[in-house]
């Protein structure tokens, strides 16, 4: 199916490179870093806030990390948040947007400060994740992330109000993951062809249950991390003669192949993984005024974080010992009472200090697990 979707020169260069080692990536959080954060990073070529990195650190004992200063993720599935920021570059708010198959939260977090740095405090961004576990993961690096114009909720798409509500939806939907061979030995293991045909038939089911929920005139963003045409282009054409949409061509990306209706991001000829990504206009025109989507669909959203009261910065090592639970005994001059601890001034959660103690209070499902 890969020399049949690229071609059998590109397919061998793609396996070849499936054995070497997976790159390293992060993209910044704008609202909190503007610089990366760790030494020899390289820009990636589609995203304003992404950086390549030498080696992988440990991400888990960084402080900035559990700060929402930057997330890590693959630079080929930041290609989504460049169609995003195209499409997003044409309206006017407010904007709502959903991400439909949301977690673990990358995309969402992508599409956040797109949002933001585009139309500052005008725009609902809902984050949907069906899986009640994945939900979980979802709802904790939105909040982590920190941006309360973005709403997290568990539903399946069949269970949305079936109105015009979103100017965009993203839908990263589950598919047979063949551009995810490198990273994950079970994907290798799980894949058949007919396994492709069960995550072609799903994908057509999503997006018919969801599509009512895209205004007329309205975008949808499809991406898979595949190589397949039956999942990829086979459902771009499905989706514009079956529900009524234009694909759109944004032109060419260096080293990103152009497939007939999309994108194809292939290892050996990016740094990143796989990954396939397409956006189409839905046909007609929309005048309609936005619904506080928050309050329609119950979504839950991040808290805000403390604008008074007493802020104690910790050294790299006390706000470590903090993220993994242990207690602490802050300096004499620090004030006793509930406190919002911070590192290099990035709030982290808060501590009761009552002098001889300091009572520790980041959540218990957030604290670092390994061993410090």
């Amino acid at each position: 199916m890969l020399e049949e979707s690229v071609g059998a020169d590109a397919a061998s260069v793609v396996i070849s490179a499936l054995e070497a080692l997976p790159s390293v990536s992060i993209r910044l959080n704008p609202e909190k870093l503007t610089e990366c954060p760790f030494e020899g990073g390289e820009k990636v070529p589609w995203s304003p806030y992404g950086y390549f990195l030498p080696e992988r650190p440990v991400f888990t004992l960084d402080p900035l990390f559990h700060a929402g200063c930057y997330y890590v993720q693959d630079s080929s599935a930041m290609f989504v948040g460049e169609l995003f920021r195209r499409i997003a570059g044409e309206l006017e708010g407010p904007v709502s947007v959903l991400d439909l198959c949301a977690a673990p939260g990358g995309k969402t977090t992508d599409l956040s400060a797109s949002l933001r740095e585009r139309f500052g405090d005008d725009f609902t961004l809902i984050a949907n994740e069906v899986m009640k576990k994945r939900y979980g993961v979802l709802r904790g690096n939105v909040r982590t992330w920190g941006d309360r114009r973005v709403g997290t909720l568990s539903r399946d798409p069949a269970g949305f109000p079936g109105k015009p509500l979103f100017d965009i939806i993203l839908a990263d939907v589950p598919c047979s993951g063949e551009g995810m061979f490198r990273k994950d030995s079970g994907a290798v293991e799980d894949w058949s062809e007919s396994t492709v045909e069960f995550c072609a038939a799903r994908q057509k089911r999503i997006l018919s249950d969801i599509w009512p929920s895209l205004r007329p005139g309205g975008y949808l963003i499809y991406s898979t991390c595949t190589f397949n045409r039956l999942e990829n282009d086979g459902i771009l054409s499905w989706i514009a003669s079956e529900l009524g949409a234009e694909v759109l061509d944004f032109g060419p990306f260096e080293g990103v192949f152009k497939t007939e209706y999309g994108y194809s991001l292939l290892p050996g000829f990016v740094r990143g993984e796989g990954q396939f990504a397409a956006a189409l206009r839905k046909d007609g025109d929309s005048s309609l005024p936005p619904d506080d989507l928050f309050a329609l669909l119950g979504a839950e959203r991040p808290a805000p974080e403390p604008l008074s009261g007493p802020f104690w910065d910790l050294s790299r090592d006390e706000a470590v010992r903090y993220l993994h639970g242990d207690a602490l005994r802050l300096p004499p001059e620090a004030p006793t009472g509930v406190l919002t601890l911070t590192f290099e001034d990035h709030p982290l959660g808060q501590a009761k200090n009552l002098g001889s103690r300091c009572n520790n209070l980041y959540p218990k499902e957030s604290r670092i697990r390994m061993s410090i």
